[in-house]
Order: C-alpha cells, then sequence, then structure tokens
C-alpha cells in the first residue's frame, strides 16, 4: 500500500503484498485479534484468484474470509468486507481470465454482508472499466491501485468505517 495512504489516521496497515486469503487467516490473530482494534477491514481474494499458492476454488477463498470474520466478531472486533478490485489479467500470471472470478466472489461476499449485517464497501463499482478490468486511471499495472487509486478508495472506506462504527 502507499504509505501516505491514510497516513494521517489512527489505523494499522496489516497487509502483506502478494498474500492470499490462507495467509491472511494464519496471521489474523497475532496480527489483528491480539492488537485488540475496535474494527478491522478484510480486502481479501485477488492474490488467490492470481493463484499466488497455486489453485483455490472461490468458495474456499469465501471460506477464508467468513472465517476471519467469525474470528473478529469471536473477539467483539467490528467488521468491515470490502469488495475485490477488478482486474481483467494478472502481468505476472497471464490468461487465468480473473475478471468474472472477481466478479462472482464480489457477489458472494455482498450476500454473505446482507444476510449478517456487515458493512459492505464496493470499490469494484468505483474503479472497473467496459472490460470489467481495473480502470487505467488507477492503476499502472491492471491490478494494483495508484495513489489516484487510493484517493479513490479513500472515502468510500471512510464512509463504511462511520457506518460500521456507529
Amino acid at each position: 500500500m502507499i504509505p501516505i495512504f491514510f497516513s494521517n489516521k489512527n489505523y494499522i496497515n496489516r497487509g502483506i503484498s502478494g498474500q492470499t486469503s490462507s495467509q491472511m487467516l494464519v496471521r489474523f490473530r497475532p496480527d489483528v485479534i491480539a492488537l485488540k482494534p475496535k474494527l478491522v477491514v478484510i480486502l481479501a481474494g485477488i492474490n488467490d484468484i492470481a493463484q499466488n499458492n497455486g489453485p483455490i476454488a472461490l468458495e474456499d477463498i469465501f471460506g477464508n474470509i467468513i472465517s476471519m470474520v467469525e474470528l473478529a466478531k469471536q473477539n467483539k472486533i467490528r467488521v468491515i468486507l470490502s469488495s475485490v478490485l477488478p482486474a481483467y489479467d494478472f502481468a505476472w500470471r497471464k490468461g487465468l481470465e480473473p475478471a468474472e472470478k472477481v466478479i462472482k466472489l464480489n457477489s458472494m461476499i455482498k450476500n454473505y454482508c446482507e444476510e449478517n449485517q456487515i458493512v459492505y464497501v464496493d470499490y469494484f463499482s468505483a474503479m472497473v472499466d467496459q472490460r470489467n478490468g481495473l480502470d487505467e486511471k488507477y492503476t499502472q499495472d491492471g491490478v494494483h491501485p495508484t495513489l489516484v487509486g487510493y484517493k479513490t478508495m479513500e472515502p468510500l472506506l471512510e464512509k463504511a468505517i462511520r457506518k460500521a462504527l456507529k
């Protein structure tokens, strides 16, 4: 993540570039629960879809996300789930056709949020292009946001945080 993103806030960034939802789940206790935050924002799935740790079913990615939500709730930590950012292709792993997988995973996450009264932040709709990829004005590589991308995400997340903390 770009270092100046949310630099003036009392937030702790525990994201690690390239990690999958399985890796995030393993780190969830020391990196989230142990810190006793009021709220956790979970953005997971694109590195799974990119098969950074090998093939994984969307249902298993979703299951890892749900496990993080359940751990947070058990520890009285409020949760915001984020849509996965759009991606048309991956420069480091061409041909996986991620766009439709992202849409399907986002649908699963959004439905879960609606069914369980969890705040959902929709970055996808704000940043998608006509190919269901990340609009080039928000990225240099088609996957990772630039500062302009993060500045687009910031007000969406700030609104979600206010809602979740009510």
